[in-house]
């Protein structure tokens, strides 16, 4: 198959959808309808020395490039960065919805190549997503390392917000993307991005996982993460848990502890949280019935108004709350595709998933928006859809026909340098 003739779409060859965000990288093959992997957007960074693990079932380090001159081991993905190790730190490669440590952001690429796609990274077109406010720089250095290293026979790099408006069949939206680090309000018309009245706020899951933990060390709960149980028994509601600790190796990091502390308390969130549809009334909340939860040593207990109450700050704030933004965001647009912006609102990122979110965003927005528009909410019912709502854009867009003249080919790169990806991709 020679180069002139080299379909990239099609049945001949599968190109790949990398998504990155701040959670995790989302990747898998374009025409499927979710991500084949989901990795963590974290890597564990262990010394040299031999792990003395007490555990036979611990998994090794997954190096995938172990020819480091430093010595130093790295692990990606849960089965790897989830077990407890010795001087272990924990680090994402990941600031501000853009890649900043590109070491690490090879490593994982490394991996996914190797262990999910499981093929040669010169037989698939990559399309990656990308933060909607990312800097040239990046987006240079992202096609360089994809061109370079990997030798991909095609490149492309589509806004997120973008990709999520696809995925529920919209060119024109407005995309609120509410995920770990941040919530966004992004104005998308006819398939390109208003850059200048993109808003965002540093509220989004972290922060929410923050607050639960504040929480919840007030009340006294221990927070003892699964790793550090071997044994727990049961107890009645409120009791001291009883339960035995696991033998763990020395020198446990602090960010290694504090990134299992925060998975547990994303877990929290997500079963406890609810938003209510209105502003926050403490006489409504306490109607509400209970939502009971079991920590991991077994110790469990119902939470009732402070469920709201918590999840009320992504709304509450004058500046940041969800509704605020948006409506803020639309404001800065021309004023002749305000209206198609309030007709389709489309919700996505895997913050979006806390019960209610999507109504209260609703609610909010009715009140800010001019009396005469006509307002459309667009929330994917499936965790699946609303999660990876970016990847799938992606998958969709880069199996469509039409796409297939739109991609850097290597020919492309050859000739004209990285500076192709500011010509090519908006």
């Amino acid at each position: 198959m020679s180069g002139g003739t080299m379909l990239y779409g099609g049945d001949e060859i599968g190109a790949l959808v990398f998504d990155p965000g701040h959670h995790s990288l989302r990747v898998g093959y374009a025409q499927e309808d979710s991500p084949k992997a989901e990795i963590p957007s974290v890597v564990g960074i262990g010394s040299s020395a031999p792990d003395t693990n007490l555990d036979p079932e611990t998994k090794t380090d997954n190096n995938v490039t172990p020819n480091n001159s430093d010595g130093r081991k790295f692990y990606v993905d849960t089965n790897y960065v989830n077990v407890p190790r010795s001087q272990m730190e924990v680090q994402t490669y990941m600031k501000d919805g853009m890649i900043d440590n590109w070491e690490l952001f090879e490593k994982v690429i490394d991996y996914a190549y190797a262990n999910v796609i499981q093929s040669e990274p010169e037989y698939h077109p990559v399309l990656f997503s990308e933060a909607s406010w990312n800097v040239r720089n990046n987006r240079e250095k992202l096609t360089e390392l994809m061109f370079e290293k990997y030798n991909v026979p095609a490149f492309f790099l589509v806004k997120n917000a973008v990709l999520a408006a696809f995925s529920s069949g919209r060119a024109t939206a407005l995309v609120v993307d509410s995920g770990a680090t941040h919530t966004s309000a992004v104005p998308v018309h006819e398939g390109y991005v208003l850059s200048q009245a993109v808003v965002k706020s540093p509220l989004g899951g972290d922060f929410l996982s923050r607050q639960c933990r504040q929480h919840l060390e007030k009340l006294n709960i221990d927070l003892s993460p699964v790793y550090k149980i071997a044994s727990k028994d049961v107890v009645k509601e409120r009791d001291n848990a009883r339960f035995t600790l696991r033998k763990l190796p020395e020198n446990l990091t602090q960010s290694w502890q504090n990134y299992m502390v925060q998975l547990m308390m994303q877990d929290f969130q997500m079963n406890v949280l609810q938003v209510l549809e209105n502003p926050y009334d403490e006489r409504v909340a306490s109607q509400i019935p209970m939502v009971h939860y079991e920590f991991p040593n077994g110790y469990h207990q119902d939470f009732g108004s402070e469920r709201f109450k918590i999840a009320e700050s992504l709304f509450d704030n004058a500046m940041l709350g969800a509704g605020q933004l948006s409506s803020t965001s639309v404001g800065m647009c021309d004023a002749d595709v305000r209206l198609s912006l309030f007709g389709s609102v489309v919700v996505t990122g895997g913050n979006t998933l806390l019960q209610g979110f999507p109504e209260r965003l609703n609610r909010d927005l009715q009140l800010r928006a001019p009396s005469n528009t006509r307002l459309k909410m667009i929330s994917a019912n499936g965790s699946v859809e609303r999660r990876f709502g970016a990847w799938i854009g992606g998958s969709i867009l880069a199996s469509i026909g039409t796409f297939q003249q739109m991609w850097i080919s290597s020919q492309e790169y050859e000739e004209a340098g990285k500076s192709q990806v500011e010509r090519k991709c908006p």
